[in-house]
């Protein structure tokens, strides 16, 4: 399976998970010069903003230890772009979504980074 569909599998786990736990999934795969947003949730009057990382395992670390702090930047700016594309001036956060394959198993970080 290519990374693409592979990715875009495990972005729909994860948008499949957040409804579950009562978010309203908003967006996905948002892009702009400055990157793209995996998905955007809202709960109450916060925005999420969500990348998600798919893994087979976690035998060589965390998936989240992917979105290093070159990653987060570009996820804040990126942000920062859908906010003053959408006039919205809600608070916001910034999450991390791990799917694991072989288990099944999502792993949920709220508030991943600022």
């Amino acid at each position: 399976m290519n990374t693409t569909l592979a990715g875009r599998e495990g972005e729909a786990a994860a948008a499949a998970y957040l409804r579950k736990k009562k978010y309203e999934v908003i967006g996905a795969n948002y892009r702009c010069r400055f990157g793209e947003l995996d998905l955007i949730a809202k709960k109450r009057e916060l925005v999420i903003f969500v990348e998600v990382k798919l893994r087979k395992n976690d035998r060589f670390g965390a998936a989240s230890d992917a979105v290093t702090a070159v990653k987060q930047e570009k996820l804040r700016k990126a942000a920062a772009s859908w906010l003053a594309s959408h006039e919205c001036e809600a608070p916001a956060r910034f999450d991390v979504i791990e799917v694991y394959t072989e288990t099944g198993r999502i792993n949920h970080i709220e508030n991943a980074f600022e």
